[in-house]
């Protein structure tokens, strides 16, 4: 939606948007939109689907194109939850669209990317339940009944997968569904959990926060636009550790998670904290964490040429294609 230059800002989320005191919103990055079809460079199809009619959330499914598929073995699938810290970008954005054609090219997987809706017009958790709401459509026999998730995915090797703010919508997801027997998404089997560049946060300084207030201060702006919460950076919806977060043992629904973090990105003392609690938690999975040296936040998306990106997507694949 456009700005009115003339009217006061009320909050600047810097470099993402800005929102003004009349209510409106001007979105600064994550605008793009790339239509779905065929990738002729990796070999990768895509189209769009309405998962959760009442509120129009869809889903941009990805395989690899027909003549590349082995109708003889079913395909693992990946749920992804994109980044853009709540309030910008969806599964048309060219930096993911272009990025979950290589990691189904990489994987050889498909892949269900959820668009759900954004802050501040949708203020959190909508997007947690609109996440949720997509989990209990892929247990639904109407996606059961969707050709592409009939005919060619294996629906017992299903993976979450998520950067930044999905990273944060993937840890949770998978707690809900530990607690959720009663539930139709009960029935989906979770093999696993890759979190990269994982957006958590709170209001205790961990790590890099300390001595970098500049950019410590902007994360902190960013969630008042997303989370008008009493409890600010210690919501639970952001901090895993926070009073009233799920515990780690919900983690149960999956058997292993892998974080990938950066070395220069302010969050990435989060991630390796989140790591470590939960290597001592009681959970009984498997938990592993890389780190890329020298890369900032969400680097492979920004920069999917380098060496160092390549290296990511190969290594997040391998972790899908080890099931």
């Amino acid at each position: 939606m456009g700005s009115t230059k003339s009217a006061e800002v009320s909050i600047d989320a810097f470099p993402f948007l800005r929102l003004y005191k009349d209510g409106t919103i001007e979105r600064l990055a994550g605008t793009q939109v790339t239509p779905p079809g065929l990738d002729p460079q990796t070999g990768v199809v895509s189209k769009d689907v309405v998962v959760v009619p009442e509120t129009g959330v869809s889903a941009r499914l990805y395989r690899p194109d027909t003549e590349n598929l082995d109708r003889n073995q079913k395909l693992p699938l990946a749920v992804y939850f994109h980044g853009g810290g709540f309030f910008i970008s969806s599964t048309a954005d060219p930096v993911y669209h272009n990025g979950l054609n290589r990691l189904v090219a990489a994987a050889r997987i498909a892949v269900v990317s959820v668009d759900y809706r954004l802050a501040p017009e949708n203020p959190l958790p909508a997007a947690y339940d609109d996440c949720w709401a997509a989990l209990r459509w892929l247990a639904s026999d109407s996606a059961a009944a969707e050709p592409w998730l009939k005919d060619d995915v294996d629906l017992d090797r299903v993976f979450l997968l998520g950067d930044s703010a999905g990273a944060s919508i993937a840890h949770h997801m998978v707690c809900r569904l530990s607690g959720s027997d009663s539930d139709p998404s009960h029935g989906l089997k979770i093999a696993g959990i890759g979190l990269i560049h994982p957006y958590f946060w709170g209001e205790d300084l961990v790590g890099l926060e300390a001595g970098d207030p500049v950019r410590r201060t902007m994360v902190d702006r960013w969630w008042k636009v997303v989370c008008p919460s009493e409890k600010g950076n210690d919501d639970p919806l952001i901090n895993p550790f926070a009073e009233g977060a799920p515990s780690l043992e919900g983690l149960k629904a999956c058997g292993k998670i892998l974080v990938l973090v950066a070395g220069e990105d302010i969050l990435r003392d989060r991630g390796k904290l989140y790591y470590e609690k939960v290597k001592e938690s009681t959970w009984e999975g498997t938990i592993e964490i890389e780190e890329t040296q020298g890369e900032d936040h969400i680097f492979h998306l920004l920069k999917p040429e380098s060496e160092k990106a390549e290296s990511l997507i190969k290594r997040l694949a391998a972790f899908v294609k080890q099931g």
